[in-house]
Formats: structure tokens, sequence, C-alpha cells
């Protein structure tokens, strides 16, 4: 079953048992699935729904530190409640120890020995690691290896 057919089942499913809230965070997953293909005019795969997960969930998270530093717990407790939706969702995410695997042969792939071959090293994490971890945890990661 693709991606997007689980997404609308589960909204669907959503429908039906009145969950207002978690129907709501399904639609707006949608409709920015939409936005992209009528944009673009293609049809998503799972891969570039999950793209679309991960930038919703940046989103999300910023606008947690937003609005728990304007002391917004309602609305802060609403974006979790989004984000745990949207991480449904992800892949499994990829433990500390696979984190570093990926790293280490991405830096032997791709023959950087210092931070200026960072960005080498990140063309070729960035699509084995989508969705399945931070990619800024990856970024911070990477730039301790390569100082080294």
């Amino acid at each position: 079953m693709s991606l997007k057919v689980r997404i609308q089942d589960d909204m669907k499913t959503a429908m039906k048992a009145r969950e207002t809230a978690r129907l709501a965070a399904i639609r707006l997953l949608l409709a920015a699935c939409k936005q992209i293909e009528v944009d673009q005019r293609i049809e998503l795969d799972d891969a570039a729904i999950i793209a679309v997960i991960d930038k919703m969930l940046k989103q999300r998270r910023d606008s947690v530190t937003q609005y728990d530093a304007a002391q917004r717990t309602d609305l802060a407790d609403k974006e979790r409640f989004e984000m745990d939706v949207l991480s449904a969702y992800l892949p499994q995410a990829l433990s500390e120890a696979e984190i570093d695997t990926l790293i280490e042969q991405a830096v032997a792939e791709s023959g950087a020995v210092s931070i200026a071959g960072m960005g080498k090293v990140m063309a070729i994490l960035k699509p084995q690691m989508a969705g399945r971890a931070d990619m800024a945890v990856g970024s911070a990661r990477i730039k301790t290896r390569l100082n080294r």
C-alpha cells in the first residue's frame, strides 16, 4: 500500500470516528501534497510525500518553540499533536549507531577530508536519511566527524 493511500484511508477512519483534530492534521498533509502535485503537475511518490512531511514537521517544531516562548501552551499543544500525527507516516527512525555508520560510509564514498567536503557528504546522506533522522543532527555530526 502506498503512503498516499494509507493517509487517505486514515482520513476516512478519522472522519468516521469523528476525531476532528486528527482529521484536520491529515487534511493539512493531503492539502500540502495536492498543492505540490498541482503546481508541478506530477504525482508524488512515497519519497516525495516523506519530504513534505519532513518539511511540515520542521515548521511545527519552529512553531512550538515560538509558542512556548510566548507561553501559549494551547497552541503549542496543538502543534505537538499535529507532529505526532505526521510522525506516524515516517519510516522507522535511524538509531545513533546507524546514523554514524551512514556518515562514515558517505565520508569514505565522497573522499571528504575536511569541512570543505561537507556538501558532498550531505548530498550522499540526504536521500538515505530523509524522514528517518533529523538532518540538523546529521549535519552537526558530519561537522564533528570532518573536524577530527
